[in-house]
């Protein structure tokens, strides 16, 4: 999500106010062109994430519509992830910036977070890092661990704000240790160069295996290199084979990286004996994903 961190430094770089009136006109709109009834205020708005879970858009959208009218910034911010992904109503950036405007300026968490992408994506806004910057920082002072990420991402790269490893660091720091995959691989780049914080292979190992155990791939290769690398660990070629493995795996054959994967594998496997061989590939096989420390961040 936050970038592709499975280059090193040279490969690195080249491999992620509304008011409420006028909002209820376009919403019963939506319900008209749904064909949708209005909805019961018998009905919660956890009976209607449970419609949009279920992928009842067009029952989510009208319990989300009565909500909207009372302001609910949980309904808005729903709302505007549906018209983001197009799930029930046509797809439009500009009507989920819109929502999830509302929202965040109510001070939803994960509104904000959605708002600044959208701003560094410059989806239904014009680009400017600048104000990503800005619903970063609300939301990830909230603890929203991917805001807290892409703050880190934002500081690493000098977007919106000025350059500052440190500060990339300890932004990154808070969402790994929320248990962040992407946060810990990019945390484990930064000790692996050095950058923020002091050079330490060991470290870098050990947020590359916390992500790597989660069942990323950035994380998994990174930990197949420094494996066949003896950097952080003891050099160990099978365990090396088997992360390669992992991250090849996971990487689909149109991405660009799954090739440096794949050669990295077969690089450490010539150098290798069948019986070794073979437990690299038991070894993966039999791998299981250990899930994240991390708790979702509650809608309201």
């Amino acid at each position: 999500m936050i970038r592709s961190s499975s280059i090193r430094q040279d490969e690195k770089r080249t491999a992620l106010s509304f008011k409420v009136q006028g909002l209820v006109a376009s919403t019963l709109l939506v319900l008209a062109l749904l064909g949708g009834a209005p909805a019961t205020t018998a009905q919660t708005l956890d009976d209607a994430v449970s419609a949009w879970k279920r992928g009842d858009y067009a029952a989510a959208i009208e319990t989300f519509s009565v909500f909207v009218e009372q302001g609910s910034a949980l309904a808005q911010f729903r709302l505007g992830a549906m018209y983001e992904e197009g799930q029930g109503v046509p797809q439009d950036d500009g009507e989920a910036v819109r929502w999830y405007r509302l929202a965040a300026e109510q001070g939803h968490a994960k509104a904000q977070f959605r708002l600044g992408f959208m701003y560094v994506e410059g989806r239904g806004v014009p680009q400017d890092d600048g104000e990503a910057v800005r619903w970063y920082r609300l939301a990830a002072e909230q603890g929203n661990a991917l805001a807290q990420g892409w703050l880190g991402f934002m500081y690493e790269e000098g977007r919106g704000v000025p350059q500052d490893d440190g500060e990339a660091v300890r932004w990154y720091r808070l969402a790994a240790e929320q248990g962040d995959a992407d946060a810990q691989v990019n945390l484990g780049v930064m000790y692996e160069e050095g950058r923020g914080v002091p050079q330490d292979d060991g470290e870098a190992v050990r947020w590359y295996r916390l992500a790597a155990d989660q069942g990323d791939a950035d994380a998994q290769y990174w930990l197949g290199v420094m494996y066949e690398e003896g950097r952080g660990v003891p050099r160990d070629d099978v365990q090396a084979h088997k992360w390669y493995n992992l991250a090849a795996s996971r990487i689909s054959s149109s991405d660009q990286r799954r090739d440096r994967v794949v050669k990295a594998r077969n690089r450490v496997g010539r150098k290798m004996t069948r019986t070794q061989l073979a437990e690299a590939q038991r070894l993966a096989r039999e791998w299981r994903p250990k899930p994240s420390a991390a708790q979702d961040v509650p809608d309201r």
